[in-house]
């Protein structure tokens, strides 16, 4: 396969992942909801910078670490697994009786440094990122491969992360009611517990 014909399939691939329902997209869309787009641009770009390393780790060697170790990917889904379910229960926890928007999902948006640290946690991330390199990454010019293919992936979700947070940012008037918003919490709790379901399938 030529270079642009494999960067054009890559593309349309890391689209189709980056663009889904997924914990990532769930909770910006919840974050939108709960503090606006701007306050939840450090989560957003924490996302980008943490799939980057993401995907470089894997590309770089840790693939074949999950390869020769499954275990290891195994331990590291039960852990995504299990911190995924906490962001849910928070999420559908009763926001507090005074009128507090930033009750609804927690005391403040997710900052940049734990969105970034979140992506290794990830169950999603782990397994889109493996089976893309596995692959679109030829053998030949290995590791510029890899950083070119990460850096398109980290360009493409971007834009993908800010149209999840900007559709939470636009419902935010409707959620001023403490039903709506209660249900609107637990609407997104169980959609963050759905996520999990392709991870183990």
């Amino acid at each position: 396969m030529h270079s642009a014909d494999l960067l054009l399939t890559f593309s349309l691939f890391a689209l189709a992942a980056s663009i889904t329902p997924g914990p990532n997209n769930t909770m910006l869309l919840a974050s939108g909801a709960a503090f606006g787009f701007r306050r939840t641009l450090p989560h957003m770009l924490g996302v980008a910078s943490g799939f980057f390393l993401t995907v470089l780790s894997i590309g770089l060697g840790l693939g074949a670490v999950f390869r020769s170790f499954p275990e290891v990917y195994a331990w590291l889904r039960y852990l995504g697994t299990a911190y995924l379910l906490y962001l849910a229960w928070k999420m559908a926890r009763p926001a507090p009786s005074h009128k507090n928007r930033q009750g609804r999902i927690g005391a403040g948006p997710l900052g940049f440094l734990d969105a970034l640290a979140f992506q290794w946690v990830n169950p999603k991330s782990w397994t889109m990122a493996v089976a893309a390199l596995s692959a679109y990454t030829p053998t030949e010019n290995h590791l510029a491969h890899v950083v070119v293919l990460s850096s398109v992936w980290t360009l493409i979700v971007l834009p993908c992360v800010a149209l999840w947070t900007g559709c939470g940012s636009l419902i935010r008037r409707v959620l001023d009611d403490p039903v709506r918003q209660r249900r609107f919490n637990r609407l997104m709790a169980l959609l963050l517990v759905a996520s999990l379901y392709p991870m183990w399938r």
